[in-house]
């Protein structure tokens, strides 16, 4: 099987997770620099066999678009021409980075830590993917 791999993206950094080959497990993988993405995605692709992008879709928490969103969908639009073979879906990502401090907080985490906001971004995209993971499960 592939690996599905879920982008938290930023206007600095971009938070990434992903699953392992047989789909059942959501894993931080890394925080990249935003301006570096495209090319770590198409070295990524080149070397794991990835089924499909999950990309963070921001919206406030009364369900309007964020400030962020039309940059989202011209990274999106971005993605699927430098990478056609591979679909592109958006999933919600309200409350993924209040989400990613509490589960920090629950881990132990000191405070230094937790205001990584690199580690911030890679936890939210976790957690993206495992909510898309969970809203497509067969049972």
């Amino acid at each position: 099987m592939s690996r599905i791999l879920c982008i938290d993206y930023g206007v600095r950094r971009t938070g990434i997770a992903v699953t392992d080959p047989l789909q059942i497990i959501a894993n931080g993988l890394t925080t990249v620099e935003t301006h570096k993405l495209m090319k770590f995605l198409q070295s990524y692709v080149a070397q794991e066999q990835v089924e499909r992008f999950v990309v963070g879709l921001p919206k406030q928490t009364n369900g309007r678009d964020s400030d962020n969103l039309p940059r989202v969908k011209t990274f999106v639009g971005q993605l699927r021409k430098a990478i056609p073979n591979i679909p592109v879906e958006m999933w919600d990502e309200r409350y993924t980075s209040v989400m990613a401090h509490q589960t920090m907080l629950q881990g132990g985490l000191g405070k230094k830590a937790r205001q990584n906001k690199a580690l911030v971004d890679e936890i939210s995209a976790c957690i993206i993917l495992q909510g898309w993971m969970e809203g497509h499960r067969n049972y």
